[in-house]
């Protein structure tokens, strides 16, 4: 308990693992929040200032489960081991308790584990540095290596961060409070954790370097993100040199910028209800290994801006849609490679084991595979990635590649100390360690017959830690045994008693030896792959790069052919202009129905040239207009992403930012309802979207009064033709709104076509020119099945609201009409007709006639 509670002194607010034995134990505090967590039995166990010691535990082997539970449930875990053998201990005196210390402390951001780790996604740990109106950004994902950092303005901190979706941020206690919301776990650190003068020193001893002029010039906020940054790796790594690759500096506009409300209206990467099914990332991803999904999910989230960048992935596309053997040869070679990444860390770290060295073995060999099928013809993209796979048999790559696959058995266990992991015949002195011992046992099994027939008795010889071999033999055979002056009684137990002789001592001795030798060799074989992979350590993240590359070519080019997508057309004007588009999601839902995707065109233009810089689309409910604008926004990222696009064909200028506000959400947490959530989405909008913004807007303006509402969205869609002079589509149900199309001069509309037929509303998908003439909403209300008598009335009201002129457009904003309210319904004959009827005094004929009366009323 000293131990255990000098190792809690040093990390108070975690959950600390305290390996014992077979086991990890928690105690006090610990314990409860454990058992309660994770579902685990509390039990109390001694006594600690004269109260019992509340403790709970979790097998040793099976504890990544439970760590990655506690992980999700919000906690830090700090693993405390058992740093030296129970033998070195007792050495020291028979009570003296082995050493302990804390190896690592897990969160949500220092992950390496497969078991903890969801493998088509990357985890990022992220720094936020803030100075002034200044910020930086650092991330590293642990479980690869890799390490970048880039400066933001304050401004743009929140779209940053939801760019990358960290799993973890940092943040110093001095800005904490200037962090934009987040909603992955936020960590204060000391604010010298962030001083520049004292990362230059952490990247210089981490890095072996002068200083962080070694990889280029940083600013002072960038280095403080790199501080906050690498501190906290070391720290979590309890002292362990950390394994990361150099930093590298981004530049601030190299990538497309989306909000997080965007990107959660959007469904980019999670749908709505919080999964991966039914956001955009998982109707693309056709990736076949770990590196590629996360690839993949890196370009759908940070869509590029470099027109050169996006032509060569999409170049990249197109020769493997032109070269259907590489792109089948691909898919073979690339199914089921293993993540050498996230093995090379591993490894580094000291928690890899031989099934790491074998996803080096068999992802090297993979690797060999790709190269061969890119043909000289391939465009540069792929032919870049292919250069990182490349190695010839006597290059360090190829040497590595071919001892692993000599040198690893088939059958391979978890952990080195295991033993066992290392084929027959590749090391002389492993084989003759394993041969004495294999023999030895086999003497032990000819000893046996020989005892047994000597002495007329059927002993057994077994092993156990404590005795190690011995002869054991019930209390009947005992008795002839101890007649033998050969046999020196050790113990005596309920069912049976042992014995040994001095043969038996001496085999058992030679056998132990003989096991610790082999074992020691295949340790030793073990750390001298370990050194080796170090020392690749940068040319397999390379290969591990190249491939991850391919696969995304190639999962991009089986999509495209999939779904009959098209190349889309970059330029620098200010146009969008889409022919038969189709919104990948909601055409890959309807492909599992009998129904079919509508495809539908739009036409803007910054410049007002081609089309219009805004378009005002009305219609009814549910007839698609929600899914038309995302429609637009989504194979705007998909272009610049590097995708083909559903579609007969996209031409389009760049976006640099692109915003959407969709959907009705509030922010309890930060007092905001639903219509102010609104307006801070819109303000965001009107304020920072630019001339190259992409801009979705639907139902501006509902949340409040209709006057308020209506002023808010015609005001909203003035400011976005006049002052913000971005490309925009603006949903609404405000007909009035139709009428700025003939007061602005780069304003249209079009409406989303629907029909009545036989009493039924039937929804044609269909995009036309012009505004739609009425919404349909109470034939909506009908099909969502509120009662008779409510669609009845709302059918009055709407009469009477449309003759007073409600659905005409209007020219000017002072032409708005006041809706007179309609008046009750004239029930008074009826009333009559009912008080007048006497039930107790009626026949049923009476009764029969009068109901008739009384329905013919009602019509």
């Amino acid at each position: 308990m000293a131990q255990y509670l000098a190792a809690k002194a040093y990390h108070p607010d975690a959950l600390l693992f305290f390996r014992m034995g077979d086991f990890y134990e928690l105690f006090f505090e610990d314990a409860e929040k454990a058992a309660a967590a994770l579902g685990i039995t509390l039990t109390r166990r001694g006594q600690h200032q004269g109260d019992p010691i509340p403790m709970a535990g979790v097998p040793w082997r099976q504890s990544e489960g439970y760590i990655a539970k506690a992980i999700r449930a919000g906690f830090t875990v700090a693993v405390c081991d058992q740093i030296e053998d129970p033998a070195e201990a007792k050495k020291r005196g028979s009570k003296s308790i082995v050493r302990r210390a804390v190896t690592r402390v897990i969160t949500p951001g220092t992950l390496t584990e497969d078991g903890l780790l969801e493998a088509g996604s990357a985890n990022l740990l992220a720094a936020a540095a803030i100075d002034g109106a200044e910020a930086a950004l650092a991330a590293a994902d642990v479980s690869t290596g890799s390490v970048f950092v880039r400066a933001v303005p304050l401004a743009g901190l929140a779209d940053a961060l939801g760019a990358i979706g960290p799993a973890e941020v940092l943040v110093s206690d001095a800005a904490y409070d200037r962090l934009p919301t987040q909603t992955a776990p936020v960590t204060p650190r000391p604010q010298i954790k962030a001083d520049p003068r004292a990362a230059e020193r952490r990247i210089a001893a981490l890095y072996g370097v002068a200083g962080s002029a070694s990889f280029g010039e940083f600013s002072r906020v960038e280095l403080s993100a790199l501080g906050l940054l690498l501190d906290y790796v070391e720290l979590t790594q309890a002292g362990a040199a950390p394994r990361l690759e150099p930093p590298r500096r981004m530049g601030a506009l190299s990538e497309m910028a989306i909000d997080p409300a965007t990107r959660a209206a959007l469904e980019i990467d999670r749908s709505q209800r919080g999964g991966r099914e039914g956001s955009l990332l998982h109707a693309l991803d056709r990736t076949l290994t770990a590196p590629g999904a996360r690839l993949l999910a890196e370009r759908i989230a940070r869509p590029s801006l470099d027109r050169a960048e996006i032509g060569a992935r999409l170049d990249a596309i197109a020769w493997l849609l032109e070269a259907p053997a590489a792109l089948q040869g691909l898919k073979a070679a690339l199914k089921g490679a293993p993540d050498m990444a996230r093995a090379v860390t591993r490894l580094a770290l000291g928690r890899g084991g031989p099934r790491d060295l074998a996803s080096l073995a068999e992802g090297l060999r993979r690797a060999t595979a790709c190269c061969g099928l890119i043909a000289a013809d391939a465009p540069e993209a792929l032919r870049a990635a292919a250069a990182r796979l490349a190695f010839g048999p006597t290059d360090p790559l190829g040497q590595l590649q071919a001892e692993l696959a000599a040198a690893l058995s088939a059958d391979l266990p978890l952990l080195a100390r295991d033993g066992g992991f290392i084929a027959a015949g590749f090391d002389p002195a492993l084989d003759a360690a394993r041969a004495l011992r294999d023999d030895s046992r086999a003497v032990v099994a000819g000893l046996q017959a020989r005892y047994a027939d000597e002495t007329g008795q059927p002993i057994k010889i077994r092993h156990n830690a404590v005795l190690g071999y011995h002869l054991e033999a019930t209390t009947k055979q005992a008795e002839a045994l101890q007649r033998d002056a050969r046999f020196i009684h050790r113990q005596t137990t309920a069912n049976a008693m042992r014995f040994t002789t001095v043969e038996l001592a001496d085999l058992d001795a030679r056998i132990s030896r003989a096991g610790e030798e082999a074992l020691a060799r295949e340790m030793a074989l073990f750390s001298g792959f370990v050194a080796q992979v170090e020392g690749l350590s940068s040319a397999l993240r390379a290969a591990a790069d190249g491939q991850a590359a391919l696969d995304v070519a190639t999962a991009s080019a089986g999509w495209a052919l999939e779904t009959d997508a098209v190349r889309p057309e970059i330029d620098d004007s200010g146009a969008f202009l889409l022919e038969a588009g189709r919104h990948p999601v909601v055409e890959a839902a309807l492909r599992k129905t009998a129904a079919g995707f509508v495809p539908n065109n739009a036409r803007l233009d910054a410049d007002g040239l081609s089309g219009p810089r805004l378009l005002l689309v009305t219609g009814p409910n549910m007839a698609g207009k929600s899914t038309y604008l995302r429609q637009i926004a989504v194979l705007a990222i998909m272009a610049q992403a590097g995708f083909y696009v559903p579609a007969r064909r996209l031409r389009m200028g760049l976006a640099d930012r692109v915003f959407s506000r969709v959907g009705a959400s509030d922010d309890l947490a930060r007092g905001r309802s639903t219509f102010m959530t609104e307006m801070v989405e819109t303000a965001a909008i009107l304020h920072q979207a630019g001339p190259r913004a992409l801009v979705i807007l639907d139902e501006i303006g509902r949340g409040t009064a209709t006057f308020d509402g209506l002023a808010i969205a015609w005001a909203t869609s003035e400011h976005l033709h006049d002052v913000n002079r971005c490309r925009a589509v603006f949903a609404t149900h405000y007909h009035e709104l139709t009428g700025l199309s003939d007061r602005l001069s780069a304003c249209a509309n079009a409406s989303l076509r629907a029909k009545e037929w036989r009493g039924d509303l039937v929804f044609l998908h269909e995009v036309a020119p012009g505004a739609a003439d009425r919404s349909y909403g109470v034939q909506v209300a009908r099909l969502a099945g509120l009662p008779r008598a409510a669609v009845e009335r709302a059918k009055a009201v709407l009469a009477r609201l449309e003759a007073g002129g409600r659905g005409r457009g209007l020219s000017a904003a002072d032409a708005l009409p006041l809706f007179d309210a309609a008046p009750p319904a004239d029930h008074g004959a009826l009333m009559e007709a009912l008080g007048g009827l006497d039930p107790d005094t009626m026949s049923p004929r009476e009764a029969l006639e009068a109901l008739y009366r009384l329905k013919a009323l009602i019509s």
